[in-house]
């Protein structure tokens, strides 16, 4: 008997976030998950977190593909090893030095044309607004102007890309991913390390300031650990 066919696509790049949203796709659909490199900094950890969250929920049918071009442009601390991944600090207080420029758009081409070819209705992408960095392609507005060129620009013009954590917290998408048994253990969030988090970029920092809140342990190993996060 042949396996269903995917009724979603779920962007997956190891993190955090992308970790809960995946549990949600599979929870509510048949999901396959893609994966983009583009060059940054800790891509072979973000490509082994990918790999393992997707054994973990299940998802049988994967995709990997590499971004030549966000590295080549540069532009930020992740894909330009001139610029350094700066000290949490300036959360909230303009966009951040590590601010991928309209990186979004290249991720969200790749899996609304994978979702196509699947015959997929929706693209599962784990942006956050609330609580996060401040990137202008995280933005509730960016979705809604994305899934109309999503509709103009396909075939049956009926895939949808959803944003279930825009709006939340980031100690509530802890709190959501720990009643969908999300495999945090298997994520990874820090902008500069591949063995043990820093503990002080802007993303450890956010994803230990939550699972504080949350009043919960987060299992990955970090070198340092902010006294008040």
């Amino acid at each position: 008997m042949a396996a269903p066919r995917p009724g979603a696509v779920v962007l997956l790049s190891g993190g955090m976030d992308s970790c809960v949203c995946a549990a949600l796709a599979v929870r509510d659909s048949e999901a396959a998950a893609v994966h983009i490199s583009y060059g940054q900094r800790t891509e072979e950890r973000e490509r082994r977190a990918f790999l393992a969250i997707s054994e973990r929920l299940g998802i049988g049918q994967r995709l990997m593909v590499r971004n030549e071009a966000l590295r080549a442009i540069g532009g930020s601390a992740l894909t330009d090893d001139r610029i350094a991944v700066p000290e949490a600090g300036s959360i909230g207080h303009g966009i951040p030095v590590t601010y991928v420029p309209f990186r979004n758009a290249h991720f969200l081409s790749v899996a609304v044309s994978w979702a196509e070819v699947l015959a997929a209705s929706k693209v599962y992408i784990g942006a956050v607004e609330q609580d996060s960095s401040g990137y202008p392609d995280c933005r509730p507005a960016y979705y809604q102007a994305f899934n109309e060129v999503v509709k103009t620009g396909t075939k049956e013009g009926r895939i949808q890309i959803v944003t279930p954590l825009i709006g939340l917290r980031k100690v509530e998408i802890v709190r959501l991913g720990l009643e969908l048994g999300a495999p945090f253990d298997l994520t990874w969030s820090c902008y500069s390390h591949e063995d043990r988090a820093c503990g002080v970029c802007d993303s450890c920092v956010l994803r230990l300031r939550a699972f504080h809140e949350a009043g919960a342990t987060d299992p990955i190993p970090y070198d340092a650990v902010p006294d008040r996060v």
